[in-house]
């Protein structure tokens, strides 16, 4: 793999800032290097790669597995990254920004001392709940707040992550919270991964990643038709900024799964797909029709009111155009944590809304 110079020789890398720290982020993927590699104090975290996914699984593991794998819980939730870097104990996002709001509550979900022994680490994981900033879903298991939930590890300067038994061993060692492990299985083992899969979306679960033993290993993830359902319904207001192939590729998807599963006979999903379009909307125009603009509230709990600040000029730097940030309060709470409360607000929809309330007319 590239050294840090040869990656900012490729002249795709992006000069960031985070109070004081400067580093620098790789804005695309650049040959075998992923988006969101990133360069700080000389040292190298790589980006997340991508993972393929299974839309039909029992022909999908013979194909793309030969040899025995690992079986974890996908949660649903923002990846980060997690490493020290000259004393700092920072979260990254799978674009490479610094995120405020991560690195501000890392006290809380993660014992830091784990950097003290393990000072070339990068955690790799997983954050979910109803009071995060970025999603609107969260899984139902995490009722409050955010939990973090580690799902693979790295090391610095290093792409390759560690074999799924020694991150499950690191994890125990040093107390870190981890995705839910449903073990070692063979690509054959149907009707034993099936049930699992039946379970998981039975309990609003999202999903599943396979990871190959082998010496270079496959990866592969296979979603439930509970979490394509939930995607539609949390994006309905997002109608008129995600491309179409978003939400045809959830069709297409529970489509699928329902077949697989022998679960396309019942038509409690058949109606739930439906209300997972036209509920968001329809509410999205009782929203408008009260208050003249779409948007949905976040909230979320932060140690410092800078990190709060500093989260809210992230939001506007990563959201673009399509989507504005409209802070609606920032206060002390008892506890000394800072409650940060957002909308985000979408212009395209309000615009279309806009033209339609006053008798706009559309060509199609």
């Amino acid at each position: 793999m590239p050294n840090a110079e040869e990656i900012i020789a490729t002249g795709k890398t992006r000069p960031e800032h985070y109070r004081g720290w400067d580093y620098l982020r790789l804005a695309e993927d650049c040959k075998d290097l992923p988006r969101g590699t990133l360069i700080a104090d000389r040292r190298i975290i790589y980006g997340y790669p991508h993972i393929g996914r299974l839309l039909a699984l029992q022909p999908g593991l013979r194909e793309q597995f030969t040899q025995p794998f690992w079986v974890e819980e996908k949660v649903d939730g923002y990846n980060v990254r997690i490493a020290r870097l000259n004393g700092l104990t920072l979260a990254f996002t799978r674009g490479g920004y610094v995120c405020p709001y991560t690195t501000d509550r890392l006290p809380d979900l993660l014992d830091l001392s784990v950097f003290d022994h393990e000072p070339e680490l990068v955690i790799c994981a997983e954050v979910a709940g109803p009071d995060n900033p970025y999603l609107e879903s969260s899984p139902a298991f995490v009722t409050r707040d955010v939990q973090l939930f580690v799902f693979d590890c790295l090391r610095l300067d290093r792409p390759d992550f560690l074999p799924p038994p020694q991150t499950y061993a690191l994890a125990e060692r040093h107390r870190l919270p981890t995705v839910q492990h449903y073990g070692r299985h063979a690509p054959e083992d149907n009707a034993a991964l099936l049930a699992l899969l039946r379970r998981l979306d039975t309990e609003q679960r999202e999903g599943v990643v396979f990871k190959e033993e082998a010496p270079q290993p496959r990866r592969a993830k296979y979603v439930t038709g509970s979490a394509n359902l939930q995607d539609i319904e949390a994006t309905a207001t997002d109608l008129l900024d995600l491309p179409p192939e978003y939400f045809t590729g959830r069709i297409l998807r529970l489509a699928l799964f329902l077949k697989e599963l022998g679960l396309e006979q019942g038509e409690t999903i058949q109606r739930r797909l439906g209300s997972a379009f036209l509920d968001g909307l329809l509410r999205a125009m009782r929203q408008y029709e009260s208050e003249q603009r779409c948007y949905t509230t976040f909230r979320c709990r932060l140690r410092s009111r800078d990190n709060a600040l500093a989260l809210l000029t992230h939001l506007d730097q990563v959201t673009g155009h399509k989507v504005q940030i409209v802070q609606r309060d920032l206060r002390e709470e008892n506890d000394g944590y800072w409650m940060l409360e957002f909308d985000r607000s979408y212009p395209a929809l309000n615009g279309l809304l806009s033209h339609l309330r006053h008798g706009g007319l559309i060509f199609d």
